[in-house]
């Protein structure tokens, strides 16, 4: 009996703390989690088309050639700014894609993580503060970086990362980020 006659104002004391009413006391944090709640995901914007001819304004065609070892048949770009650029080789299949995003922080870093996931990818750094992923596709590689409100995104039809990096770091370098 004495056991009860303890806990009844324990209880009331414990459900004076469970109120929905504002309190006085700034250090007090008085609002409720939702069951349903979670990490807020940006909204991405839609995947870059090809919309009209090259040239890619911020990559030399020659430099692509080069870095990722194949022949460059046609650049074709999509109406974003800044725009999204196509590489083609000369049978026609896409050999490189490098996307550029500039506008908001969140979207910027989400991009980065669904083209190169944190979870499954290896860590991809440049210099400037520039942080993202890179990983092995299954068809090519894709090296994907963030910095602030920006994201630059480049994907290859070559096994290697160290191509997408190099083109990823001149996109950046050409296009003052």
């Amino acid at each position: 009996m004495k056991r009860a006659l303890l806990l009844g104002p324990l209880l009331v004391v414990a459900l004076a703390g469970c109120t929905d009413e504002a309190t006085d006391d700034p250090t007090v944090d008085v609002t409720t989690p939702s069951s349903t709640a979670g990490p807020t995901q940006a909204a991405l914007p839609p995947d870059p088309q090809p919309a009209g001819a090259g040239p890619c304004p911020y990559l030399d065609e020659d430099y692509v050639a080069d870095t990722n070892g194949q022949h460059v048949g046609s650049v074709k770009t999509s109406a974003d700014q800044p725009p999204a650029c196509f590489f083609y080789r000369p049978d026609g299949s896409v050999q490189l894609t490098v996307r550029v995003y500039t506008g908001d922080a969140s979207v910027a870093k989400a991009l980065v993580d669904d083209a190169a996931p944190v979870a499954t990818s290896n860590p991809a750094e440049l210099a400037g503060g520039w942080k993202g992923g890179a990983e092995a596709t299954d068809d090519g590689a894709v090296y994907a970086v963030a910095k602030d409100a920006s994201a630059v995104i480049v994907s290859t039809n070559q096994e290697q990362t160290i191509k997408a990096k190099q083109i990823a770091q001149q996109a950046i370098e050409s296009l003052g980020l």
